[in-house]
Parts: structure tokens; sequence; C-alpha cells
């Protein structure tokens, strides 16, 4: 039997609510950028463009 829906990964959902002005931000965020990624993929890239900045500042 075939499975269905998204195969999985070693990965965790979660849920977050954001209001209006962030999601605004996001939004733009994703127009600027060439390949127009999806809000959940420029959530992922602005927190690990902040993680290694975090990261760099520690060294």
């Amino acid at each position: 039997m075939t499975q269905r829906g998204r195969p999985k990964t070693d990965s965790s959902a979660i849920l977050v609510r954001l209001n209006g002005s962030m999601l605004e931000a996001i939004d733009a965020e994703c127009e600027k950028r060439a390949d127009r990624p999806s809000r959940p993929e420029m959530i992922r890239r602005i927190l690990a463009d902040w993680l290694e900045q975090k990261s760099q500042s520690q060294r």
C-alpha cells in the first residue's frame, strides 16, 4: 500500500501565531527574493540567519 501525504523527515512541525505586521514584513521579504520562497521557507531562512549571527557573535 502506498503511503499518502508528506514524507517523514527528521524535523518537527510547530505552530506559530504572528501578528499582521510580522506577516507583512515576511511577505515583503519573500517578494524581494528571486526564488520567491514560501512563508515557512522564509521563516526558516530568517531563523537560520539569526542563529548563524548569534553563533558568530559568541566566538
